[in-house]
């Protein structure tokens, strides 16, 4: 029951999020919008039916798809070898984005570059916890956001921080329903927020609400943070917050 309650509200968000889309690039705030939740569904539903019925009680939430994982495979976090080999989804193929940027092809599984934030945090979990049953009886991954907004000729990763304005504001209220959603399916009692950015949608999300909120530092190999000690402060900090 939860699984189809989670797949129903994961779709809701899919076509709400389609029409968003379509106004993001028609107002000029972006050149370019990719809605992997319509391109690589079988995967993302795939990754559901898979996560969902472990019964975790807390909830990792990442902002939005990046380039090199969900962008590509439809899960959050994703990295090609992370899909293959851990949560061992293979085989499906993707669809392609309604408009496909020159600079961003979409291959899916097959996808030939590692996403590192994606092998650092699966990686630390599967150091933490084993093997992927052991994973989602913990934690639920999910992102914020599930669009990737693309600027310029080279097809530029904006993260949601980085724009706003009323239509903006209105997406985003969107997708903080949709996590309340997952949050009340999962009945979990902690949200994590893989950043500060997270954090803060958690926070305004629950103010009041007997759900606990926390964060670690995000795992991008463009933060200071993650790559200091060649990682390891990264993998203790992110530990720290794990439910045992």
């Amino acid at each position: 029951m939860s699984v189809e309650k989670m797949v129903g509200a994961s779709a809701r968000l899919r076509d709400d999020m389609d029409i968003f889309a379509d106004h993001l690039v028609s107002e000029g705030i972006v050149d370019c919008v990719y809605n992997p939740l319509f391109y690589a569904w079988d995967i993302h539903r795939a990754y559901l039916e898979k996560a969902v019925d472990g019964g975790a009680k807390a909830v990792l939430l990442g902002m939005n798809p990046g380039p090199h994982g969900m962008g590509q495979m439809g899960i959050p976090f994703a990295a090609t070898s992370v899909v293959r080999d851990l949560l061992k989804i293979r085989g499906i193929p993707v669809l392609q984005p309604k408009t496909v940027h020159p600079k961003r092809p979409v291959i899916g599984l097959d996808w030939p570059k590692e996403e590192v934030s994606g092998t650092r945090l699966w990686g630390a979990l599967s150091d933490h916890y084993g093997e992927i049953e052991d994973i989602f009886s913990r934690v639920f991954l999910v992102n914020h956001c599930p669009l990737m907004l693309l600027s310029g000729e080279r097809g530029v990763n904006i993260t949601p921080d980085k724009i706003g304005g009323p239509l903006v504001r209105s997406m985003l209220k969107r997708c903080d329903e949709y996590l309340r959603e997952v949050v009340g399916i999962m009945g979990a009692r902690v949200v994590i927020g893989v950043g500060k950015y997270a954090e803060k949608r958690a926070i305004s999300t629950f103010l009041g609400d007997r759900v606990t909120v926390t964060s670690c530092w995000h795992p991008s190999p463009a933060s200071p943070l993650a790559n200091r000690n060649g990682g390891a402060d990264w993998r203790v900090n992110f530990q720290s917050v794990l439910p045992g």
